[in-house]
């Protein structure tokens, strides 16, 4: 769990673009997770990482829907900039409505910067395990669905983000 101090600086890391943010991580986060899995064994080790990084994703996606100033589709989509910053997604929209946001990754500097840094197996640790859980701390009821990914070797990423229709907030205003 990720305890945040009420006293704590914003996180404001993914201003430098959440590419080079988790380049940064990853540079200091491998080591560690090698030296303690010698010590300790693989398995245990990388469970304890996983569920770490989970944590620390819900956290993240819980301020992100503050910071969006809401957490329905819109604003969730809304929030890719991050991830795309600087080239570092090709994203190609499939869908995008109130109850659905359907894209593929075609092009992932992600997986090529794990790969460079030659730990592309831990790729999938510590960016594409956030993705589902990261939305759950965003919105709960947004369903998550994922079936492959460039880092495990796939030709793209198939990200679908659904959302029951009776939770989807209805403009009064509008009316």
């Amino acid at each position: 769990m990720e305890s945040t101090p009420d006293n704590q600086k914003p996180d404001t890391l993914n201003d430098i673009g959440v590419l080079k943010r988790r380049e940064i991580e990853a540079r200091i986060v491998a080591p560690l997770i090698e030296r303690f899995a010698e010590e300790f064994g693989a398995d245990r080790v990388t469970d304890l990482a996983r569920e770490t990084v989970v944590g620390v994703a819900r956290s993240q996606g819980a301020v992100l829907a503050e910071m969006m100033g809401g957490n329905d589709l819109a604003k969730f989509a809304d929030s890719m900039e991050n991830w795309t910053k600087g080239g570092a997604l090709e994203i190609e929209v499939q869908e995008q409505s109130d109850t659905t946001f359907a894209f593929n990754v075609v092009q992932c500097q992600y997986a090529e910067m794990y790969k460079s840094l030659g730990i592309a197996e831990l790729g999938a640790l510590l960016s594409c395990n956030r993705d589902g859980t990261m939305v759950e701390g965003f919105n709960p009821n947004i369903k998550f669905e994922r079936n492959q990914t460039i880092m495990s070797g796939a030709s793209h990423c198939d990200f679908r983000y659904s959302l029951d229709p009776s939770e989807v907030p209805v403009d009064l205003e509008g009316s």
